[in-house]
Parts: structure tokens; C-alpha cells; sequence
């Protein structure tokens, strides 16, 4: 939802229902995100004829951590690594070292790459795609 967003930026706000169809996504999960992105100041909501939603801040501006972080909470990939409690022996354990680390590039990446960063890559993607027809 966030990429067709920034995809069509400047555009004003977009039909749940367009985006629903271009991503071929349920529109009830669209309806089920709106409202961790709307209290995280990401996008917001117009109603009437020319209601939709849109992004709050220039794509540029949104980086793909703080979407995630919004949508799916604080990245781990095990429990532990974010509640060292879940694990009595999580001070003593190698493995979580690893999936500390694992985070760590995972959070980065993310932090790294901006929603326009994501919208250019998949216009690539689809002109590429045009090429090979």
C-alpha cells in the first residue's frame, strides 16, 4: 500500500479500492493498516468525492524501518532478542548473539531505503518486464 502511495505521489489521495487492484491485495487488509500509519503520522485520510488516502511526508522521507516498525512492531526474529526475559538462559546464549546481529543488518537495510528509493526500483522492475514482452 505504502509503495503505490509513493508511486503515485503528488497525485492526491488514492482509492483504497485502486490500490486494492493494483497490488492485488484484500481491501480489508488495506483497511486493517490504515490505522497504525495514520496514528504513526505517515498518511492520512480524506473523505467526500475526492477522498482517499495519501502520504503525509514526501517518499523521499520515509524510510522502509519506520513503515515496518509501525506495521509489524520492533524487528526479532525470536523472542528473545527484544525481551531477554522470554529465555532464561538469553545471557548465556551464542545463538542470540547471532539474531542480535541479524536484526541489526535487518534494521539498517531498512532504515536505508525510502519509500521513492522502493517506488524507483519497481518502475525499473516494470519497465524492464515491458522490455522482455
Amino acid at each position: 500500500m505504502l509503495l503505490d502511495l509513493a508511486i503515485h505521489w503528488g497525485e492526491g489521495p488514492v482509492l483504497l479500492r485502486d490500490i486494492a487492484r493494483r497490488q492485488e491485495l484484500p481491501l480489508l487488509y488495506i483497511e486493517h493498516i490504515i490505522a497504525p500509519l495514520v496514528e504513526g503520522g505517515l498518511i492520512k485520510t480524506a473523505r467526500g468525492p475526492r477522498g482517499g488516502i495519501s502520504l503525509i511526508k514526501h517518499p523521499g522521507e520515509v524510510n522502509l524501518g519506520e513503515a515496518v516498525q509501525l506495521l509489524e512492531g520492533p524487528i526479532a526474529l525470536v523472542d528473545c532478542v527484544n525481551n531477554p526475559e522470554a529465555y532464561s538462559r538469553s545471557k548465556y546464549c551464542a545463538v542470540r548473539d547471532i539474531w542480535i546481529e541479524v536484526k541489526k543488518v535487518a534494521c539498517e537495510t531498512l532504515e536505508h531505503i525510502t519509500l521513492q528509493d522502493l517506488a524507483e526500483r519497481q518502475k525499473r522492475k516494470e519497465q524492464s518486464e515491458e522490455i522482455t514482452n
